[in-house]
């Protein structure tokens, strides 16, 4: 039986999207015959640079999972001692999320370390390798952490851009898969009755960790923009805007923002961390999901979206719109206001069946087995 390490977050840290997605990777490649064991943190961030309410789950660890927590982000004597602890098991591939800078002196000398055996194939996953929010050392970081590395897989052209600005090294790109641990798509009424909603009103969705280069406080703007519209006309359709998800920025900014616009009677703000059995529950009561970034790389909303086969707007920029084929499964608006108010009335004026057949029928590109075999391969070469 073939082992693999899989080193990143997961259980006692709260589900989010690269939580989540380390656990779902691991149980397909359990079923698919390896032996795994995932390698988390004990300690990831400091408090102090930590911008949510807390890091930890209030789950139970998973039974199916074979979890070690043993990595401290900030002890170099740490990494010392967890890089010949998975050196000594010998295991023949090695996943390695890479999501942030800061990481990079930790798992880079985790991953050298393991390269001593001389047996370990070492595979990273880059989530991101120029950050959204850029902080000194950042460039020293990422550099120091490529260089062990064997392969890396990438889920948008941007990103696969960027490492070649720091390593030679193979480099492919693979679709993110479907986020399908959070169960079955639910009737919309009955997800709407759940969360307090009325069954009868229209409902766009913002979903996951508020940060600035998310574009909230642009959607906030198109929100009071289709309001103005709206007195002029009476027949026009305004929907409520769903925010589902933890501030990581400055809450007092937006929440002065909605006061000015005067806005907060087209809002549910669910501003709390959501837990994994309640995500369906947010997508399925959305009519369509809204994903108004500033700038990006991929994102865990898109993959999330197609499971439950809700149309998107996006913004174009970084790798979002290559997911997302304009007019088919959603639209595609440029990052300013005027063009986020207008897309959300075509998406209205489209309507959600217009988008569902070609929905469907893209989502089946997005495996994990496919993920599982990519790896493979590139571990293979």
């Amino acid at each position: 039986m073939k082992k693999l390490a899989l080193i990143g977050t997961s259980w006692p840290f709260r589900g989010g999207g690269i939580a989540s997605f380390n656990e779902r990777l691991a149980r397909q490649f359990q079923a698919q015959g390896y032996q795994v064991t995932i390698y988390t943190f004990s300690l990831q961030y400091p408090s102090f640079l930590f911008p949510g309410k807390t890091q930890y789950s209030d789950q139970p660890a998973p039974k199916d999972l074979t979890i070690e927590v043993c990595i401290n982000s900030m002890n170099p004597l740490n990494w010392i001692s967890v890089g010949r602890k998975i050196r000594d098991t010998k295991p023949d591939l090695v996943l390695v999320r890479y999501w942030l800078p800061l990481m990079g002196p930790c798992l880079g000398t985790i991953l050298r370390i393991i390269k001593r055996n001389k047996h370990s194939k070492l595979i990273c996953i880059a989530d991101n390798i120029i950050p959204h929010e850029k902080r000194p050392g950042d460039k020293t970081f990422t550099q120091y952490f490529v260089g062990p590395m064997d392969g890396f897989v990438t889920m948008s052209a941007k990103v696969l851009a960027d490492l070649k600005q720091f390593t030679q090294t193979s480099a492919i790109q693979s679709v993110h898969p479907l986020y399908d641990n959070f169960g079955d798509p639910l009737d919309k009424a009955m997800a709407k009755k759940h969360l307090g909603i009325e069954v009868e009103q229209p409902i766009i969705l913002f979903f996951g960790f508020i940060r600035k280069y998310k574009g909230l406080d642009l959607l906030l703007d198109a929100m009071a923009q289709l309001k103005k519209e709206a007195r002029s006309i009476p027949e026009m359709l305004v929907p409520k805007l769903l925010v589902a998800g933890e501030f990581y920025d400055d809450e007092k900014g937006y929440q002065e923002q909605i006061d000015q616009l005067n806005i907060r009677d087209l809002l549910i703000l669910k501003t709390d961390f959501i837990a994994d059995d309640q995500v369906r529950y947010y997508l399925s009561a959305a009519d369509f999901v809204i994903q108004p970034y500033k700038h990006a790389t991929q994102s865990g909303v898109t993959p999330l979206a197609y499971h439950f086969e809700k149309p998107m707007l996006v913004t174009n920029v970084g790798g979002l719109a290559e997911l997302v084929p304009n007019g088919q499964v959603g639209l595609v608006v440029e990052p300013n206001v005027k063009a986020i108010a207008e897309g959300i009335k075509n998406l209205y004026s489209l309507g959600e069946k217009h988008f569902l057949p070609q929905l469907r029928a893209e989502k089946i590109k997005y495996g994990w087995p496919q993920l599982v075999q990519t790896i493979e391969d590139l571990a293979e070469k």
